[in-house]
């Protein structure tokens, strides 16, 4: 698979393609613009050799037009292929019985002087293909007044070849490309300086990311421009949050590790005496049903995954719709009624296990203690980029003393220990809370009188 261009070369090239049909439309317009200028001027100086003609011809005693001894160029005077020719078509002309003048440089050749124009009718033709080459064409009808006598009806044709029009339009060219072509070149060296300048934050923000994956720094951090601080941002997000994933599975595993060092020694301490059957298995008993409680608590506390900065936003309503149906079944004896306050713009931004273990944990506590109503609040919590999250669980049973809530928090901690249970619950709770960057409130409810579970999840 070929590797993709670089954005500075795909800026590049389109720059220069785009500067390359500008230049042609350029080299297109301005070559049009003198082809007809010359045109023009070829017109007016053909113009200017027929009122010469004009001035300087004569009429005789008789009425004939007697046509100028010397033209206004000397190649109209030249035999040959000169490429000036003149020609005067009339009634009378001195000299000729073909009622046509010719000058010398047109006698004998082929030319396209053929016709009678009416007086005042002006044509200019160009370039026509002849026997002596391609020539632009003039001619004029006039209408020579003579005192006393008749009219003369004549028409004026003067020609050049078009060589000195292609060779000014060939210079041109030459020229136009040669500028063209340098201003091209001009240009895409300015637009690359442009570009690595431009370029310089994203170049800068890839050597800090190498930085970070070598170690040498954590963050990326410096001055980034506006366009990317929310990336930047986002990646510092990204970086912290993973990093804070790894040192939590690290610490899980130790403590882990730790914690099942005592229960395993009881039991191979069990093992090595002569304690009676009985006794070893209650007391295998009781270690293993003390480490499933240890296993339990850390692979809940591994399974929090934590801010995460480009989680997909999740609906409350779906999940504690499932948990409380759930719920309902299992403490089905006591008929609680949950309400729901749930506000549609809720979302939360995180792992969906979080989301279901934290809901689990408080609503399975609310229904727990409750005696017939558990009301469950979300609203969202308005934010830079994305919104937080407020969810509160209140219950109508007997609430929590103030100085106990921190005593129940604790792992292993149960409210009443004649209640089933491993103890945990809240604790993990608390630490989905923290790992989350939130806060976990606990206080007695304003409406039902119970417990409140108040978690406030921070705008990001």
């Amino acid at each position: 698979m070929a590797r993709p261009l670089s954005l500075q070369a795909r800026s590049l090239a389109a720059a220069g393609c785009v500067l390359a049909a500008f230049l042609a439309l350029t080299f297109l317009a301005l070559d049009n613009a003198f082809h007809s200028a010359a045109q023009s001027a070829l017109h007016e100086r053909l113009q200017g050799y027929m009122y010469a003609y004009l001035a300087a011809a004569d009429t005789s005693r008789a009425g004939a037009l007697i046509a100028p001894e010397v033209g206004p160029d000397p190649r109209f005077d030249r035999p040959g292929a000169s490429g000036l020719y003149a020609a005067i078509i009339g009634d009378k002309i001195a000299g000729s019985n073909a009622h046509e003048w010719r000058s010398p440089s047109a006698l004998g050749r082929d030319l396209p002087f053929a016709g009678r124009l009416a007086r005042g009718e002006v044509r200019f033709e160009g370039p026509l293909d002849t026997p002596v080459g391609k020539l632009y064409v003039l001619g004029q009808g006039v209408d020579w007044q003579i005192e006393g006598k008749s009219e003369l009806h004549l028409t004026f044709y003067v020609a050049e070849d078009s060589d000195t029009l292609d060779e000014q339009i060939i210079a041109f060219r030459r020229t136009l490309l040669t500028w063209l072509g340098l201003l091209g070149a001009a240009l895409l060296v300015l637009l690359l300086a442009v570009l690595r300048w431009s370029m310089a934050p994203l170049r800068r923000v890839a050597i800090d990311l190498a930085q970070v994956e070598r170690g040498a720094q954590e963050r990326l951090g410096g001055a980034y421009p506006a366009e990317l601080r929310g990336l930047t941002a986002s990646i510092d997000n990204f970086i912290e949050g993973e990093r804070e994933r790894v040192k939590r599975y690290r610490n899980t595993l130790s403590d882990l590790a730790h914690s099942l060092k005592t229960p395993l020694a009881v039991m191979r301490s069990q093992l090595e005496t002569d304690a009676d059957p009985k006794t070893l298995r209650w007391t295998v008993l009781e270690q293993v049903g003390r480490m499933d409680e240890i296993v339990a608590y850390q692979l809940s506390r591994a399974a929090t995954s934590g801010h995460q900065t480009f989680a997909v936003p999740l609906a409350i309503e779906p999940f504690a719709e499932e948990i409380v149906r759930s719920l309902e079944k299992v403490y089905a004896r006591k008929g609680i009624l949950c309400e729901f306050e749930i506000d549609p713009a809720a979302r939360f931004h995180g792992d969906q296990g979080d989301l279901m273990e934290l809901l689990g944990n408080l609503l399975e506590n609310a229904f727990k203690w409750a005696r017939r109503r558990v009301l469950f609040d979300a609203r969202p919590l308005d934010g830079s980029r994305r919104s937080g999250l407020v969810l509160s669980i209140e219950d109508d049973g007997p609430g929590i003393a103030a100085d106990q809530v921190e005593h129940l928090l604790q792992r292993g901690v149960r409210g009443d220990e004649r209640v089933q249970g491993h103890g945990i619950g809240l604790s993990i709770v608390q630490d989905i809370v923290k790992a989350y960057r939130g806060e976990l409130r606990v206080e007695r409810s304003a409406s039902l009188g119970g417990a409140r579970f108040a978690v406030h999840l921070p705008a990001r």
